[in-house]
């Protein structure tokens, strides 16, 4: 029995020849009980009167030109947790693994694995009965080289015809800045990541210029996507502006976003193209501490810094001292603070919809931790798929016109006098909300950048 069982290292290269996949790079890991491989553009359909799921792979790791256009049977659809802790509905499909000379049937679901080191996860349910992993061992089945992999994906290359596209952004290892550039290229491309703080301008009625570290000229791009962390609204803001002066298509403006980051002024922007959000009081001095609790209901209530961002500076009182204890405090600092009704009911909950181009394209209910009221993923929160209203989707659609933003992540909570708008975010971030829905929303941003340009 023992010899007629496959002995394979902790990584191995194997071939999936229904898919049309003639090689890709697996993990071998018996601690996963299913396997996985990457997938984006994931979508169902019905053939022959069967279930089918057609979806797209970069099977080479690093390597995003290279793409295969796959279908198979669909065997199931399951909640998985993934090793980031975000609870996902998988397809899953059934097709054949062949490692060596050895070939058999095996299930395993399509994720975007993009964050992860292996394109392909081999768990211990495909391997029971037929594998012996060794794993100090490495590729005892060979491994192919760089020639051998161009050859085998010789008619798999996708040859670029489009634009020049600035990402405008501070961290180029955060994952949604990654999956921006990679959905780019994808899709023929010509990607630059710019670093807003390397970036500098020349102000010239007849010749504005903004310029790169060592003096490279930036004037060249057909379309910015900027991405600008909260702490450098200002300067980013103002790179955006002199992109818009020179006539670059960008993805969100400068104003768009410098109103969103104001958090009275959205407020503000969004109750004039009537959205409801939670009862809100400002004010500037802390005389009026009293009447402000009052004003939105009395205790528990939340207290928010105009300028916090991911959940920070945000405040749960539960009682009125609390509050009392809290606003002073906040006063006291000269910070400027909003003071909401706290919506119960909600029970820590809340939904995301990504907005592009005046569609959601996605969306995720986001359930904070135990004992916490914020459902923010940094703030440990997690994500699951989650079927919108058509109340929800138009009011999230109606938030991102009011704010004038192309993409935005639009914050709603559920409440007993119906859906509230709580944020609008003009930055959102990708790694939850793609995790948790297997959708391609960096690819829906790239498609509205090529909407534009009528490509």
């Amino acid at each position: 029995m023992l010899q007629n069982k496959v002995i394979l290292g902790s990584e191995e290269w194997c071939s999936f020849p229904e898919l049309g996949i003639p090689t890709i790079k697996a993990r071998v890991d018996s601690g996963a009980k299913t396997s996985a491989m990457h997938a984006l553009n994931i979508a169902p359909f019905i053939k022959n009167d069967a279930n089918w799921v057609k979806f797209d792979i970069n099977p080479i790791q690093n390597n995003i030109k290279t793409v295969i256009h796959c279908e198979a049977p669909l065997v199931d659809k399951r909640i998985v947790k993934s090793s980031s802790g975000f609870r996902e509905h998988r397809y899953v499909i059934q097709t054949s693994l062949k490692i060596g000379d050895t070939k058999w049937p095996i299930e395993m679901t399509l994720t975007n694995r993009d964050s992860m080191g292996f394109r392909m996860l081999l768990g211990r349910e495909a391997m029971s009965g037929r594998v012996l992993v060794d794993p100090e061992q490495k590729y005892l089945l060979g491994q192919p080289t760089a020639e051998s992999l161009k050859e085998l994906y010789q008619n798999s290359e996708k040859a670029k015809t489009g634009l020049r596209i600035g990402l405008l952004a501070s961290n180029p290892e955060l994952y949604s800045n990654k999956r921006i550039m990679e959905a780019g290229e994808m899709r023929g491309h010509e990607m630059h990541f710019l670093n807003i703080k390397e970036c500098y301008m020349k102000l010239d009625a007849k010749k504005p210029e903004i310029h790169y570290r060592g003096g490279t000229i930036l004037n060249e791009f057909d379309a910015i996507i900027p991405r600008i962390r909260p702490s450098i609204t200002f300067y980013g803001c103002a790179l955006t502006r002199q992109f818009e002066a020179l006539k670059v298509f960008v993805l969100n403006s400068a104003t768009a976003i410098t109103q969103s980051r104001d958090k009275l002024y959205s407020l503000q922007l969004l109750l004039n193209s009537g959205i409801d959000i939670p009862t809100t009081g400002f004010a500037n001095s802390p005389l009026d501490t009293d009447n402000l609790i009052k004003m939105v209901g009395g205790s528990p209530l939340i207290v928010k810094l105009l300028e916090g961002t991911q959940g920070k500076g945000v405040v749960l009182a539960e009682t009125k001292k609390a509050a009392e204890s809290v606003i002073n405090a906040f006063k006291s600092l000269n910070a400027n603070i909003l003071v909401q009704e706290f919506i119960k009911e909600a029970n820590g909950k809340d939904i995301r919809c990504f907005v592009i181009d005046g569609k959601v394209v996605a969306a995720i209910q986001r359930e904070a931790m135990p004992g916490e009221f914020r459902a923010n993923i940094h703030l440990g929160g997690t994500a699951s798929v989650i079927k919108v209203t058509a109340e929800e989707k138009k009011i999230a659609i109606k938030a991102a016109k009011a704010m004038d933003l192309k993409v935005a992540g639009v914050d709603i909570i559920r409440s007993s006098k119906g859906p509230l708008l709580l944020e609008v975010n003009s930055s959102p971030g990708l790694e939850g909300i793609e995790g948790a829905t297997n959708k391609d929303v960096a690819g829906e941003m790239i498609r509205a950048i090529e909407k534009n340009f009528k490509l």
